[in-house]
């Protein structure tokens, strides 16, 4: 979402005081102001730029540093140094990346509540397998190479700056087989403990995204609160992306948080428990033709994260 006043009133008028964004308007050379500026603005509206989310580090193609081509990784690398040197000179204290080969990883769409779509991934379902993306065969330990040599790369200067960096996990997990080629080492939770331990840091951490991790797992109702524990008490969990599913791993839609597996006000309370102290963001809600911008989906999911934090201010 641009940081205009059209959207920042939206978020205002649904009770959003913290977001993760990127200015609208920027140029590499005139980076730190153009991140200053922006806070300035949002601040306008009594709401705290606390991510720099910035678009190239989300967004296809796949990185050099996920395809391991150099030296285009190293000047991606270079770049990510001026956006954490720019995050500490405009005051934003943390950013928002993803290190990933596939994008949109879906099968379809399960039909839900009020004419809504779910968004659906069931591995029974795949019918592209052998079609290889541009990376070709990228195992595991292939994989755990291109990571490890940005994390050597970036998280020092995030301790320099005291910037935190925070990764958002591979969505959805595949069978260890892989997915068209690639295995996708952040798709369980071992994967996650793994790449936090590479390079120990207070600034290197997670985008816990709650129903990515949900999506690994056989069992999420149950085996959530338990990675929330893990990550949370190591104080690794920089960032909640506040979502439920319907499913498990290799099988499951994307809902609305108050009909899924997980009851959502328990894994805020997890969340709590561990002294977690940042945002939770709606994430992936669903779609539906009368709300093509997503925005009536989006202001229920503030609106649900907004109860949630008043009943554990109320009842503990």
């Amino acid at each position: 979402m641009p940081l205009t006043r059209e959207s920042l009133e939206y978020l205002k008028r649904h009770a959003v005081d913290h977001i993760a964004g990127w200015p609208s308007k920027w140029s590499e050379a005139t980076l730190a102001d153009d991140l200053a500026q922006a806070r300035e603005y949002c601040a306008k509206f009594g709401i705290s730029l606390d991510v720099a989310e910035q678009p190239r580090l989300h967004q296809p193609p796949a990185s050099a540093i996920a395809l391991g081509k150099s030296p285009e990784r190293d000047r991606e690398i270079d770049y990510i140094h001026k956006v954490i040197a720019a995050c500490a000179s405009s005051g934003i204290p943390a950013f928002k990346y993803i290190i990933r080969i596939l994008f949109g990883v879906r099968t379809g769409t399960t039909p839900g509540r009020g004419g809504a779509l779910y968004s659906t991934w069931r591995w029974k379902d795949v019918t592209d397998n052998d079609k290889l993306t541009e990376a070709g065969r990228v195992p595991a330990d292939v994989y755990w190479e291109r990571i490890t040599y940005f994390l050597d790369r970036v998280i020092p200067v995030c301790n320099e700056y005291r910037i935190r960096a925070m990764a958002h996990p591979h969505d959805p997990g595949v069978p260890p087989s892989g997915y068209r080629g690639v295995d996708r080492v952040l798709g369980t939770v071992e994967g996650l403990k793994r790449f936090v331990s590479i390079r120990e840091s207070p600034y290197h951490g997670l985008n816990f995204c709650v129903g990515t991790v949900a999506e690994m797992l056989r069992d999420p109702a149950r085996e959530i609160h338990g990675v929330i524990r893990h990550f949370g008490e190591r104080k690794k969990i920089f960032n909640v992306h506040f979502r439920n599913i319907v499913g498990r791993r290799d099988d499951f839609h994307e809902v609305y948080p108050d009909n899924g597996d997980m009851n959502m006000i328990e894994v805020a309370r997890t969340l709590w428990q561990t002294g977690y102290e940042h945002m939770l963001m709606p994430d992936h809600m669903p779609r539906h033709s009368d709300d093509p911008g997503y925005r009536q989906a989006f202001a229920f999911g503030f609106g649900y994260i907004k109860a949630a934090l008043q009943a554990l201010e109320t009842l503990g």
